[in-house]
């Protein structure tokens, strides 16, 4: 069946999740665990609460990071809302500056202690799941599992997080949204609303493809859904084959990644650490299973994937989103919506909160 390894269980995936990390990073969060215990002046749990007003609170978005996905997928709506009054964003750290022009007031709150109370206030808590810690504590709090509104932020493949139960999915498509239910019937119909990530990709001008412009093979060494040595053979085989530079997913920070990297760079192989926006560069986008081949699709660049001897699930992964093999035709624009996803999503909150 084409769909989650974990369709229910989030306990059986945060095992899943542990057990693919590094022992050593999986060290390093037992040590900060334990520096922040040692601190006096240590808040477990301190969140910042950014609200639009004083009034009882009717949406709450929980933003578990400052992540462009996470942001366009959470705060994107709040810009078309008919009001802000009653919206609180809960945040590890202080995101005014991603909001929309308002009077927003910020606070520290806990999580165990506050979000609870928040989320049970709230008439729509919009989250990416409930598979971190604000989503969690807020999911739990929530009595009817419907309000639980979870905003899909990227691609999926099988090992992505299961939904909770009976809460509601804005979905980038109906293909995206069977494949994360996985045949469950808890959960209410969902809503396919786009990607406000391939929406704005695809906005005017379109990029100019640079004919003369070597492939460029975007790293995915932080993922954990292949094997390291088969992220590292498929970037390593493409790039020299082709002549390919290499860019590093800005995750590549480990001491593996960067010794990684500074084989490559032995071996001939050019690595783009600019930082410059794909569609300035104009050339060929290639990666394993990246949500920048779509975006460079959807910005009108040549766009395709390689990965030797892929695994089943990673072929059907790329047949769902039309993304192209290397050495034929490149991927095809995504298409476009008749309505701006983050508008198609505050319409489905606003008359959630309406009811």
């Amino acid at each position: 069946m084409d769909g989650l390894t974990h369709p229910r269980d989030l306990e059986a995936w945060h095992r899943w999740q542990l057990g693919r990390q590094p022992l050593r990073r999986r060290l390093g969060q037992v040590a900060g665990v334990l520096r922040t215990i040692a601190r006096p002046d240590a808040r477990p749990g301190a969140l910042t609460l950014t609200r639009g007003g004083p009034g009882p609170v009717r949406l709450l978005v929980c933003l578990e990071s400052r992540s462009p996905t996470s942001a366009l997928a959470l705060l994107g709506p709040l810009r078309t809302l008919p009001a802000l009054e009653g919206v609180a964003v809960l945040a590890p750290e202080p995101v005014k500056d991603l909001l929309p022009p308002w009077v927003w007031t910020e606070s520290t709150v806990v999580l165990h202690d506050d979000v609870p109370r928040l989320a049970a206030e709230a008439s729509v808590v919009l989250s990416t799941g409930h598979y971190l810690p604000v989503g969690r504590a807020a999911r739990d709090a929530v009595s009817e599992p419907h309000r639980f509104v979870t905003a899909q932020h990227g691609l999926l493949t099988p090992d992505a997080p299961p939904l909770a139960e009976g809460s509601t999915l804005l979905a980038w498509s109906a293909a995206d949204a069977a494949f994360w239910a996985s045949g469950r019937t808890d959960l209410p119909e969902p809503s396919v609303i786009g990607s406000q990530l391939l929406w704005d990709a695809g906005a005017p001008p379109r990029a100019e493809a640079d004919p003369a412009a070597r492939p460029v093979f975007l790293g995915q060494l932080h993922g954990a859904e292949l094997p390291r040595d088969l992220l590292v053979r498929a970037a390593e085989t493409f790039c020299r084959e082709t002549g390919a530079t290499y860019r590093p997913h800005p995750s590549e920070r480990d001491r593996d990644s960067r010794r990684t990297h500074a084989r490559f760079e032995a071996e001939g192989i050019v690595l783009d650490r600019s930082g410059t926006p794909l569609r300035e560069l104009g050339a060929p986008v290639v990666a394993a299973f990246s949500t920048g081949v779509l975006e460079a699709a959807a910005a009108g660049l040549p766009a395709f994937v390689h990965c030797p001897d892929p695994p089943a699930w990673l072929t059907a992964f790329w047949h769902r989103y039309g993304l192209a093999p290397w050495g034929g035709d490149p991927t095809p624009s995504p298409e476009r919506p008749a309505v701006e996803p983050s508008r198609a999503a505050a319409e489905v909150i606003s008359g959630m909160m309406a009811g």
